[in-house]
């Protein structure tokens, strides 16, 4: 099964194949369907035997050096952007098949998602999730102040990784977190792309079939929800932690296995924003620049991505945030044209739009459904998720009226003017917000920061301590 499309009954089928710490199995013994496409794809049966290592096992990456596990992954980004790296070009084959998001974002965010595989930033994300990352190479002595004395370690863990589909990126660096906690890991790819994964470790089996990263991973997948497959792998005898990624329902259905010595590590659904205070609005120069800002968050992964701005909540009179929402269209329809991604809006959010249009006296609406980019001004935020190049600009006489819709679900706050940021972080905090940017930085983050309110490597792993007495005399 090495071809990319096989032929069933006259259709053509994508293959799905899953890997088993360093072997990759074929088949097309169970037909699946894509998520967002609903197209068809063929993966094998899920030998449970081999994707499940008895909890006897010693994780083989325990004893090798961080080092050394950081240098196979920098080796790894190198080969995932080569250009005869036929894994990765077969992966962009048949995600294109069933992805939501143009090939042109696809290839370029598979690209760019290699850049996480960089010595720096690795070593950076480990110094700022444990203050003394020895304990992920060994047993660290501590003595308390009444002298009794033991050695911490962070245990490598056992995980389950509930991937997305919206981030093709979130694969690689799901790879290089579970390596560097030196993990025993179980991805469970999503229908949108199950096919990222593996690519990535077809890859790093190229470059030594025997490494312990290699032998650490498996990757297969199965349709959420499915409690025949479930009810066997989530179970703590097999595995410590569920590293969940996805929308409600995903992380719903994880949590009815919790309990005793199965734990959540979630990063839930997510909604993001912009706050634009009144002095973008001074003169049309600032407009368009501001705007353009904006529309650099709302585009961020074809606004596909969680830091992908849905509500712009935007100071001023009516006159003049309408200003804002032209130069806004404007600049989103052109990323837009450039994405290549002309998708139209779903039929629920068309007919919503198209009532809105006719209620002109409540909303303002520049552009049309046809997912060629789509401004809507309103008092309040629209109560439909806005998606595929849609901006809903809820205009405020001032921004403290808009920190009232900041909940746990608000994930990052693009904010301008920048010099105004300092004076609502405590509030948008307060609220549930868990990172505020400058306006048109959504995307790009500081190295080693939180992600969704926590320090995910400091989380993942098992803190295990060996108390070893008092200190003699």
């Amino acid at each position: 099964m090495n071809s990319v499309i096989q032929t069933i009954e006259n259709e053509e089928l994508v293959s799905a194949p899953f890997f088993l710490r360093g072997e990759v199995l074929h088949g097309t013994d169970v037909i699946q369907t894509s998520r967002d496409l609903g197209v068809t794809f063929a993966t094998p049966r899920i030998p449970f035997d081999r994707a499940v290592p008895p909890r006897t096992e010693v994780p083989p990456l325990l004893n090798v050096p961080l080092d050394e596990i950081i240098d196979f992954l920098v080796e790894t980004g190198q080969r995932l952007i080569a250009t005869d790296n036929d894994h990765m070009q077969e992966c962009i084959e048949r995600m294109c098949r069933t992805h939501i998001l143009p090939r042109a974002v696809v290839e370029n965010t598979a690209r760019h998602a290699a850049a996480y595989l960089d010595k720096k930033v690795l070593r950076a994300e480990v110094e700022q999730n444990f203050p003394d990352p020895r304990a992920l190479d060994e047993w660290v002595p501590k003595e308390d102040f009444t002298g009794r004395r033991s050695f911490v370690r962070a245990f490598a863990p056992r995980l389950i990784h509930v991937l997305p589909g919206n981030s093709p990126g979130v694969a690689v660096k799901s790879v290089a977190q579970g390596s560097m906690v030196k993990a025993i890991n179980l991805f469970k790819m999503s229908s949108a792309d199950p096919f990222t994964m593996v690519a990535i470790l077809r890859t790093m089996a190229d470059i030594d079939p025997n490494h312990p990263i290699v032998r650490s991973m498996s990757a297969v997948y199965w349709r959420g929800g499915d409690d025949a497959t479930e009810r066997v792998l989530y179970r703590p005898q097999y595995f410590d932690k569920i590293v969940a990624w996805g929308g409600g329902d995903a992380i719903n259905n994880v949590i009815k296995y919790l309990g005793p010595g199965f734990q959540l590590v979630s990063f839930d659904p997510k909604t993001s924003i912009s706050f634009v205070g009144r002095e973008a609005l001074v003169d049309d120069e600032t407009v368009d620049r501001v705007a353009d800002l904006c529309s650099a968050d709302v585009m961020t992964l074809n606004q596909e991505a969680c830091v992908a701005s849905r509500f712009q909540f935007v100071e001023g009179s009516e006159a003049d945030v309408d200003r804002f929402c032209e130069r806004l269209h404007h600049h989103v329809a052109r990323r837009a044209a450039e994405s290549g991604d002309v998708r139209p809006l779903d039929r629920d959010m068309r007919e919503a739009v198209e009532m809105m249009i006719l209620m002109e006296d409540e909303y303002g609406v520049w552009g049309r459904t046809d997912g060629k980019g789509l401004v809507i001004r309103s008092d309040e935020p629209v109560d439909f998720h806005p998606i595929n190049k849609t901006a809903n600009v809820v205009r405020v006489d001032s921004l403290d009226e808009a920190v009232k819709w900041i909940n746990v679900a608000t994930q990052t706050v693009g904010f301008y003017p920048f010099d105004r940021m300092a004076d609502y972080r405590d509030r948008l905090a307060a609220g549930g917000a868990q990172r505020v940017v400058h306006l048109g930085e959504a995307g790009p983050s500081t190295i080693g920061n939180p992600h969704d309110a926590m320090y995910p490597l400091h989380r993942f792993v098992h803190w295990m301590a060996h108390e070893d007495g008092k200190a003699p005399g």
